[in-house]
């Protein structure tokens, strides 16, 4: 039997505004949100005073590492971290083994996470040269979308041939998410280092070699395509400034056909940290100058740049550790992510209302996620609650994701997450988490 909860004296985040008042929860949904609800001795109260109160985070781009990439991650794992970091429901990647590229594999994944997920998930299918025919078959009211890799971050997903190309963009409504980065201008510039330094390229020299020119003859070809086929494209984690002059913010999002995410890390990071950071902060598309971190700043919050997500996808440390070559990209994220984006909101870099929106409200609208990314009354109660004077240090011993390490780690943050709901179920209370009950699979209104 489901418990209800009365959340009090909430500084409530919700469309761009902050309401002082209360949140009860009954069953999976909150049921009224109000300044004053006044307690009948059935629900579990919780004294907010001073905490905001915020929908959960929807990312829209995760890898978690299920199936056959389990000593990096797991669904379960990665999950836990999620809502411990107050992101309750997620979109993961089709760059699995076996890659999720065909519609008994892509249910697969589901099914793993029907028994292990803490948070609320869908996966995207996986485009591919050669199976337009299974794409086809994708069902648009319980997937999040079509995945297309443009550039080769993730083997042999890279799409390439520009007959099949077209020909998903004009076959489907459903939204395809693309990587976009140009291969033959990354393996030119590959081959120039290798020639100079061997396998052990200085880690420096990444955002040179996957360049913004690379970028931008992706992002831009793909925008082309899209505009020619009408397709409903979102291009993932953009980079550099000179992208962001390819998007529209003269529209309502709900209009656009043509939309963009940015990631934490591009936000956070610059070229000035690789001396620190290392292959620890070695991501495709690279983390590149600090002209590209303000330019995706102001294309955020101009709303050229729709949604924030953090395209978590955790390796090992001895993984991380190898030569420039070796070393894989991309990092951990997901535990982090919301708390990174308070502290600019400390820093009075973004309103808190402005992260709502490009965390929780803009995912939901862009991928039509049923019931969730607000708080409304009648939604699911996928809600956080943020202490925001609340200090504390990343360090291994409290860092949760399976890999053992996070890019934020010697950073301390002057917000924390105290607690977690997710479909009305309290899964994380002060470190505590309620290990007995699962996350739903997503639905979509499509």
């Amino acid at each position: 039997m489901s418990k209800s909860y009365l959340i009090q004296n909430a500084r409530i985040v919700n469309e761009n505004t902050i309401l002082n008042g209360d949140v009860l929860i009954k069953g999976e949904l909150i049921a009224t949100v109000a300044e004053k609800i006044t307690p009948t001795g059935d629900e579990i109260v919780i004294d907010a005073q001073g905490k905001y109160l915020i929908p959960g985070m929807i990312d829209d781009q995760v890898h978690f590492r299920e199936p056959g990439l389990t000593h990096k991650a797991n669904i379960a794992t990665e999950s836990k971290a999620a809502i411990a970091g107050g992101i309750t429901s997620f979109i993961e990647m089709p760059n699995t083994v076996p890659q999720a590229t065909t519609q008994e594999l892509l249910e697969e994944k589901f099914e793993i996470a029907s028994k292990t997920s803490y948070s609320n998930y869908s996966f995207m299918f996986g485009g591919t040269n050669d199976n337009l025919e299974e794409l086809l078959k994708t069902n648009p009211e319980n997937v999040a979308g079509i995945k297309l890799f443009l550039g080769s971050s993730t083997g042999n997903m890279l799409v390439d041939n520009e007959e099949v190309l077209e020909k998903i963009f004009s076959s489907t409504d459903m939204v395809i998410s693309v990587h976009c980065e140009d291969e033959t201008t990354i393996r030119k510039n590959t081959a120039e280092f290798k020639e100079k330094y061997g396998d052990d390229i200085p880690v420096k020299y990444h955002p040179i070699i996957r360049s913004e020119e690379a970028c931008y003859l992706s992002s831009s070809k793909a925008i082309a395509l899209a505009k020619k086929t009408g397709a409903r494209l979102h291009v993932f984690h953009l980079s550099t400034e000179k992208e962001t002059a390819l998007f529209r913010n003269d529209i309502p999002l709900k209009d656009k056909k043509i939309t963009a995410e940015v990631c934490i890390h591009h936000l956070w990071f610059t070229d000035a940290d690789y001396e620190e950071k290392g292959t620890h902060i070695k991501w495709n598309p690279a983390v590149k100058a600090q002209k590209d971190r303000d330019g995706l700043w102001k294309a955020l919050l101009d709303d050229r740049i729709d949604v924030i997500a953090t395209d978590h996808a955790p390796h090992t440390l001895e993984e991380k550790s190898n030569v420039y070559t070796k070393a894989p990209s991309g990092g951990p994220l997901v535990q982090h992510a919301v708390i990174a984006l308070f502290e600019k909101v400390k820093e009075g870099v973004i309103t808190i209302e402005k992260v709502v929106e490009k965390m929780c409200h803009n995912p939901a609208i862009l991928f039509q996620v049923a019931k969730r990314g607000y708080i409304k009354e009648g939604y699911y109660a996928d809600i956080v609650l943020v202490d925001d004077n609340a200090s504390w240090e990343v360090a291994k011993d409290n860092v949760l994701y399976k890999c053992g390490w996070s890019p934020f780690e010697g950073v301390t943050f002057s917000s924390k997450i105290t607690h977690t709901f997710v479909n009305g179920n309290l899964m994380y209370d002060n470190g505590v988490f309620n290990e007995e009950i699962k996350g739903q699979r997503l639905l979509f209104n499509r």
